[in-house]
Order: C-alpha cells, then sequence, then structure tokens
C-alpha cells in the first residue's frame, strides 16, 4: 500500500526537511493540506509521538515566508532565531589636509544637526565597500575604506533589533560634492576643530572624531585584513589592530595583503 502523498522538499544539515513551495505544484488548499499532512506523518514516525500541524512563522521576506516546526517533543526547540540584527556605517572622511572632515545634515531629522555620511549595509556587502557606497550615494564624494575607528552596539533599534554601527575612516579620492537632496538638507567640509566644538553635533559623534584625533597620534587603527581559509569557501574580513597601515600598502578596497592559512 502506498504511503501518504508527501513534498517533495529536501533535508538540511541537522535532519530537518526544507520545503520550497514555489518549486511544488499545489492548486487547492485540500491538496495542500493533504500533503503537509502526509509531510507531517513522514516526518514524525523517527519521533514517534503523535503531532498535529502546530507550525510557526519564523521570518518572512518578500520572496517568502519561512514556517517551522520543532518534532521532537520531549527536548526543547533548538532552531535557531532569525538575524536579529541591523548593521550600520559611517564614514569619516578626512581631507588631505588632515583638517577637514566631510559631515551630512540629514533631510528628516526632527533636531538638526551634523552627522556623518553612512546608512545600512546591504545583505552581502562588506563595511568597507557598504561606507564607500554610501558616502557616494549621500555626497557624491569618492572615498576608500582605510581603517576601522570603533563601534556602537545598542538594543531596541529599528523594528525592534539590535544595532550595529561601524565608524569607517575613510581616504577621500575627490573633494566636489553633490549632495543627495532625497536624503539630505546639507553637506559639506567642515574643520575638525569646529565640529569637535559644535553645539549641533551628538555626543557619540564628538566622541568618535575625539577617538580618531587620539589613534592620529598614537598611531594605531583597525586594519582590514581578507583572510583565505583552506576548506572554507568564503572570504572573511577580520580586523586587528595595529600600527596605522601606509595607504600603499592597501588595494582598491582598503584591505590589506590577504594570508592563507
Amino acid at each position: 500500500m502506498n504511503g501518504p502523498a508527501t513534498f517533495e522538499g529536501h533535508p538540511d544539515r541537522y535532519g530537518g526537511l526544507l520545503v520550497d513551495l514555489r518549486h511544488e505544484t499545489v492548486l487547492q488548499a485540500a491538496s495542500f493540506t493533504q500533503l503537509l499532512t502526509g509531510n507531517i506523518s513522514t516526518s514524525v514516525q523517527a519521533w514517534r509521538p503523535s503531532v498535529q500541524h502546530e507550525f510557526v512563522y519564523h521570518h518572512a521576506l518578500r520572496e517568502f515566508v519561512m514556517l517551522v516546526r520543532w518534532l521532537p517533543r520531549h527536548e526543547s526547540d533548538q532552531i535557531p532565531p532569525y538575524a536579529h540584527s541591523l548593521v550600520g556605517v559611517g564614514g569619516l572622511v578626512v581631507a588631505e589636509d588632515g583638517q577637514q572632515l566631510l559631515v551630512v545634515r540629514e533631510k528628516y531629522y526632527k533636531q538638526p544637526h551634523w552627522k556623518l555620511p553612512g546608512g545600512f549595509v546591504e545583505p552581502g556587502e562588506d563595511l568597507a565597500a557598504a561606507a564607500a557606497r554610501e558616502v557616494l550615494e549621500e555626497t557624491g564624494v569618492q572615498a576608500r575604506f582605510s581603517s576601522l575607528l570603533a563601534f556602537r552596539h545598542m538594543h531596541g533599534a529599528a523594528h525592534g533589533c539590535s544595532d550595529f554601527y561601524f565608524i569607517c575612516v575613510m581616504q577621500p579620492l575627490s573633494t566636489e560634492i553633490r549632495m543627495c537632496p532625497r536624503e539630505l538638507a546639507d553637506c559639506r567640509w567642515m574643520p575638525i576643530a569646529e565640529y569637535a566644538r559644535h553645539a549641533d553635533v551628538h555626543a557619540l559623534n564628538k566622541l568618535f572624531i575625539n577617538k580618531y584625533l587620539e589613534s592620529r597620534r598614537h598611531g594605531a587603527s583597525l586594519q582590514l585584513c581578507q583572510m583565505h581559509i583552506p576548506g572554507v569557501s568564503r572570504v572573511q574580513n577580520v580586523f586587528t589592530i595595529g600600527a596605522r597601515a601606509d595607504d600603499a600598502d592597501a588595494d582598491a578596497d582598503g584591505a590589506a595583503a590577504a594570508p592563507v592559512l
């Protein structure tokens, strides 16, 4: 006797079953229920307890909604939560003379204030690339990543997520400003000394600029090193503290020579 009809799906590395409805043929709700029941019946046989549907939302993107269900009745749910943190970057772009800082004033912010150009990191985007992109999009200034200065971590940000904000020291490759009027109300090169004491600069940004000046005095910074590790297909971006690297030692993306471990 044939068993119940099921979705095809494919197993994951933890022994679970992933069903992509975009690749399944389901024409009616009754057919969907029949197939779903068949999958659950087949999947839980190894776990013995009888169960009902009881799927819960795990996460949703524009293209799909992920539903999950933990099958073992006598074990706590071990399904990892979806991503819960946002990542943003700010570009600390200092002019060649070391005295001027590229700053912006946001268009829709409640209280006028000067800040660093920046924004959210896109999925799959490196911090260095995100900082260069955001600076260019907002100000029209081309800049290259030099080093990582600092980062801030806080909770309860947009959508209830935690938030990482990375400050990237940037070397300008151009100086002409072509401000994005959709996002900004103003953009300019401002003397660093003025920015550090300006009434319309947030205390956190003053901390960042003071730490930048301190790092210049001590000759230390967090340098980017792209590492290629045998057996791991992904390139790993590692930031380590050390002496300020000479610009000639960095490639076009600001990454130092990549060692192989």
